[in-house]
């Protein structure tokens, strides 16, 4: 009997990408292609309107059906960041999906999975999803472990004060000697008594 492991790996997997792009040809038509090799793509045409919407919905496709991996390393670093090479980082922090587009040129569309410190430095980057932080293991009821007496607790004393705890004298049922306060009672003046000076 085989049993399916529930819990999402640690170790470490490449960033996924997948491009989308139109590229024209010298007969003024144009043809989509996917990076997905299974991925169908529409025949060569002259409407490049038609041909941009295909494009745009086709990469918003493949940004629905992934699940952001929380493990994955990031694409642009797997790239050696050369998206962006004016700013050098490390990459670190949480694992996002992003779409690149540059809607002036409008022929490419890119996503990627990509790190939080990388994701702000690319040009024309959307973010799309950001990987579900991995569940922490939640304690299991000890049905198994022996139930621990508690202590009840001591009656308080009415008006708001409470109680002294019991030291180990009362515990064991002993009694111990009331202790004497620190304070000293205020004495009374004695009156004088006639005839006697100051």
């Amino acid at each position: 009997m085989t049993t399916a492991y529930s819990e999402p790996s640690t170790e470490r997997v490449p960033g996924r990408a997948w491009t989308v792009r139109i590229t024209g040809h010298s007969d003024r038509t144009a043809s989509v292609s996917c990076t997905t090799s299974a991925c169908r793509m529409p025949p060569r045409s002259k409407d490049l309107a038609s041909l941009r919407a295909f494009a745009a919905r086709h990469a918003a496709a493949h940004a629905k059906a992934a699940t952001v991996r929380p493990n994955a390393w990031c694409h642009c670093g797997a790239q050696h960041c050369a998206a962006h090479p004016e700013t050098k980082t490390h990459c670190a922090g949480a694992v996002l999906l992003i779409l690149r587009h540059d809607a002036t040129v409008g022929r490419v569309w890119s996503v990627e999975e990509v790190c939080e410190t990388c994701a702000p430095l690319l040009a024309h980057a959307t973010v799309l999803a950001r990987a579900a932080q991995p569940r922490r293991r939640t304690a299991q009821p000890a049905t198994d472990l022996p139930a621990t007496v508690v202590p009840a607790a001591r009656p308080g004393v009415p008006g708001g004060f409470s109680s002294p705890a019991a030291g180990p004298a009362e515990a064991e049922g002993r009694t111990t000697p009331a202790r004497r306060s620190s304070r000293r009672a205020p004495q009374r003046t004695r009156g004088r008594r006639p005839g006697q000076s100051r």
